[in-house]
């Protein structure tokens, strides 16, 4: 009898244990809730598991998830958002978010779906509202990677201390359970959700070992401020193909825009070759900006075909001097200064022209050619900075940080936020090696740069 007891107790143990155990399979069966826990308004409509307006839950009510793959579809209506949430507790208080938002109008832009919220935001809109799409969320020992419909949006490898601001503890990796969570007004749905268990050992150590030190990396520092961090003038040039930028942009969590040299004498020339263009990169992981380069890029593309692009950008680093001599800032052999007071004047009157062609941002902003690029500050005198001041306002124009040059100066900045004007980093590479946007982010901090300071793209999906 003694030995039957201890049978069975061990049986009951076992099977408890079991029950506790993660599993492979699907987590819901079209049909029903049977397996989550459910707040607000959640129900099943069309085999998919749906989650209407804000405050709407669902918590899968058993499994102790560490190591897997989960994959689901997904769907968004108007004003549809919220996220999948993974090593959750029964509250959802606990773990990461992977964002669900499809919303190309949400004043936040800089969290759409994929990001894996709070340290890999996302500025790209992958998908349509009223569209399906596959999402896939891994975890590896310290390796998190998210995938839209088959193309990997975010790779993640939290480091033995991660930096978290008070707002964000809880986002850290751990086991639990997986939570759906709706914040918006519409509708989210999900169908074929199913997670795949993990069980070989990893090496979190070697894993740790190859990851950004958080505490001194100021670009997790920004995601934690629910700051957009996007780099908006990146070129393929200098050997960077657009595989190797998206991996270097997964790496580093910094956003890139990626934009041709268009104009006479450029790589794209014409209507034709800007959309050949386009159709390359329309699914790639990038915001797609266009440059326009000469004075001439205006008259060369029509407005339809400029349009195509997230946004436009120009600088006034070429102009026709006073005696018709073509100029380019950046070849000293192309300036010709007989007086430099008189020549800053020009190029003043350079920019304010400038300013008032179609684009979005002004970049390279402020440039002086090398021979009176030491003495900036001396030239660019308070009433040459409000002239411009003026002009981007006028305009509407955002103003570029530029990392290859280091310009504008904090001075012309601070003006520059007082006026309203809104702003962009970018990096302007000439090489394949992307900046970590060192000058803009130290700017931004000396001059108070906030979110709702920076310029938004017209994202097109």
């Amino acid at each position: 009898m003694k030995c039957l007891s201890l049978f069975s107790l061990g049986l009951l143990f076992c099977l408890i244990t079991s029950c506790n155990q993660p599993q492979s399979g699907a987590l819901f069966n079209g049909k029903d809730t049977s397996n989550w826990n459910t707040s607000g308004n959640v129900s099943v409509q069309e085999n998919a598991l749906t989650l209407s307006g804000p405050d709407a839950m669902a918590i899968l009510k058993q499994g102790n998830y560490k190591n897997f793959e989960l994959s689901l579809e997904v769907k968004t209506d108007q004003g549809g958002k919220g996220a999948v949430c993974f090593h959750a507790d029964v509250t959802a208080s606990k773990g990461y978010k992977v964002a669900i938002n499809n919303d190309v109008t949400d004043p936040v832009w800089w969290k759409m779906s994929g990001s894996l919220l709070s340290v890999r935001n996302l500025t790209k809109s992958f998908v349509k509202e009223n569209q399906w799409f596959a999402m896939k969320i891994k975890v590896e020992g310290k390796a998190v990677s998210v995938m839209i419909d088959g193309a990997p949006v975010v790779e993640y490898t939290e480091p033995v201390a991660p930096y978290r601001t008070e707002a964000n503890a809880n986002a850290r990796l751990s086991e639990g359970l997986f939570a759906l969570i709706s914040t918006g007004n519409g509708n989210i749905q999900f169908r074929k959700i199913e997670v795949n268990v993990l069980k070989e050992a990893v090496d979190e150590q070697a894993q740790q070992a190859e990851a950004t030190d958080e505490q001194n990396d100021e670009i997790i520092k920004l995601h934690q401020s629910d700051f957009p961090v996007l780099d908006y003038h990146v070129h393929l040039k200098g050997g960077l193909t657009k595989e190797m930028a998206a991996i270097q942009s997964r790496k580093t969590g910094i956003n890139y825009a990626i934009a041709p040299n268009c104009g006479i004498g450029f790589p794209i020339t014409n209507d034709q070759e800007i959309r050949a263009y386009l159709d390359t990169m329309r699914t790639q992981p990038f915001i797609l900006a266009m440059q326009g380069e000469g004075r001439e890029w205006v008259t060369t593309f029509s407005p339809e075909a400029r349009a195509e692009f997230d946004y436009v950008f120009t600088d006034a680093l070429t102009f026709t001097d006073k005696k018709g001599r073509r100029t380019r800032l950046w070849i000293p052999e192309e300036v010709w200064i007989e007086n430099e007071e008189q020549y800053m004047d020009l190029i003043v009157e350079k920019i304010c022209g400038v300013l008032e062609e179609p684009v979005d941002v002004y970049v390279n902003p402020n440039f002086l050619p090398a021979s009176m690029a030491d003495r900036y500050d001396q030239f660019w005198t308070e009433a040459r900075m409000q002239k411009v001041i003026d002009a981007l306002v006028k305009t509407g124009k955002a103003l570029e940080i530029n990392e290859l040059y280091n310009i504008p100066n904090k001075a012309f900045i601070l003006k520059a936020k007082e006026a309203g004007i809104k702003f962009t980093f970018g990096s302007n590479n000439i090489t394949k090696d992307v900046s970590k946007l060192e000058y803009s982010i130290r700017m931004a901090k000396e001059c108070g740069i906030t979110a709702q300071d920076m310029y938004r793209p017209k994202i097109k999906i």
